[in-house]
């Protein structure tokens, strides 16, 4: 056998090493795409539960400062001033709403003095489940 005719034989695949790295290739790709999705889906539920709780903090703020407000204060605290927001602007896909109930300190019996808000945030998650975070805080009527 000739020297130079075995280096060349050893620069090329043979037919059935390509078949094996096919094969192997074929059974390993979906697997490591699942994991990569997998990992995806895992990173950005956290995304969106933080962005939920943003935008329900952010309302909450809002109506803490129209409580505070001279202009506007307890009164102000009606149904009718915070309508639902099916969509908000900047982040698509989520929506909030508001819920005002006037209650006594014990928070549990209706009356006047406290009011229970409750702003509540939707959203529906990459695996098209439907998702809901709320936050509530409770305002007093006097200062």
């Amino acid at each position: 056998m000739n020297v130079a005719t075995t280096r060349h034989s050893r620069h090329a695949f043979t037919l059935i090493e390509a078949i094996i790295a096919i094969v192997i290739l074929s059974i390993a790709m979906p697997s490591m795409l699942i994991a990569v999705r997998t990992a995806y889906d895992k990173r950005v539920g956290p995304v969106q539960t933080s962005r939920a709780r943003w935008l329900a903090v952010e309302k909450l703020e809002d109506i803490i400062a129209d409580r505070s407000s001279a202009t506007r204060g307890f009164a102000y605290l009606t149904a009718a001033n915070y309508a639902p927001e099916s969509s908000i602007a900047g982040f698509p896909g989520f929506s909030r709403s508001v819920t005002l109930r006037q209650t006594t300190a014990n928070l549990l019996t209706a009356g006047n003095g406290y009011m229970l808000v409750t702003v509540t945030v939707s959203w529906t998650d990459t695996g098209g489940a439907s998702r809901s975070m709320s936050l509530s805080t409770v305002l007093t009527a006097t200062p």
